[in-house]
């Protein structure tokens, strides 16, 4: 079993193909995918269309044993504070099947009260959250944080019942001790030396997971080979294979990578079916 846990539907720019479900289910089975949490898209600095959650909902109810929904917010939507109350839409999208919240993509400080306030009301309501992290305020997306990330590690103290899910380059470029500043929103090449931030927070915190998705996932595990067999081994237990399938014709090498390692035993059997399935499955509640 191979559950994916970062994909879309939508369309990612003006000259694209819509990337509908049935060109996803076509391009997960290329890459063996079985199962794929299927991220709703609402903050417009990120993909050119919006995707709402009802319809990612939808879709998965077409397709139950392909597809897992997440429903999202815009914790700046509708003149959002730090205390409007979340807990009501949350409910209902848990009621639509929708185990988690995100991909986030809302370009504010992660640390912001409004992002707080979602956060918080995440964990009550037991649905892990997902988010693409930058490095700055403004002309990207995502929330945002600083080299060495202070800031999501205090969200981490804070709020010990939500279950974080890191992604994108500000994040995994964060695996090496030697990251410079304007390297953050890059893939970095070559040895990582040491460890990073990332590695220490991976360790320290229960509430934090690693999306291995898109590049920043697969550069961050590849571009050191043996770094890349020591971290997945020594995390087995808080990492989540994923792809970003989001267009037309995308590839995806994360997939004949895992199939690679595999072939090799450059990991251990068991944790590669912590970091393909059973890591996803223990904190969306799926069953096995």
């Amino acid at each position: 079993m191979i559950i994916d846990i970062h994909t879309h539907v939508g369309r990612w720019d003006t000259k694209r193909l819509d990337f509908d479900e049935d060109r996803l289910l076509a391009a997960m089975d290329k890459f063996n995918i079985d199962r794929a949490v299927l991220l709703p898209v609402v903050s417009p600095e990120s993909f050119f269309e919006v995707v709402p959650s009802r319809d990612v909902a939808a879709i998965a109810r077409r397709h139950p044993d392909r597809f897992i929904p997440f429903c999202n917010l815009d914790p700046r939507n509708n003149g959002n504070k730090a205390d409007t109350d979340f807990s009501w839409i949350l409910e209902e999208y848990k009621g639509l099947g929708c185990r988690g919240v995100g991909e986030l993509t809302a370009n504010l400080h992660i640390d912001d009260p409004r992002y707080k306030n979602l956060f918080a009301q995440c964990g009550k309501a037991g649905l892990p959250v997902l988010f693409h992290l930058a490095d700055r305020i403004g002309g990207v997306y995502g929330p945002a944080d600083d080299l060495g990330l202070p800031r999501l590690e205090a969200l981490l103290n804070e709020f010990p019942p939500t279950v974080f899910i890191g992604h994108a380059m500000s994040f995994w470029s964060e695996i090496d001790g030697n990251l410079k500043e304007e390297e953050r929103s890059k893939y970095p090449p070559g040895k990582i030396e040491k460890p990073g931030r990332l590695v220490e927070l991976l360790r320290k915190y229960p509430n934090l997971y690693a999306d291995l998705s898109a590049g920043s996932g697969f550069n961050a595990i590849s571009r050191d080979p043996e770094f890349g067999w020591w971290f997945l081994n020594e995390f087995q237990d808080k990492l989540l294979f994923g792809t970003d399938l989001c267009h037309v014709d995308q590839d995806a090498p994360i997939a004949p990578y895992f199939q690679q390692l595999k072939a090799e035993k450059r990991i251990t059997p068991a944790a590669c079916e912590k970091i393909t399935a059973q890591n996803a499955c223990r904190i969306l509640g799926l069953s096995a």
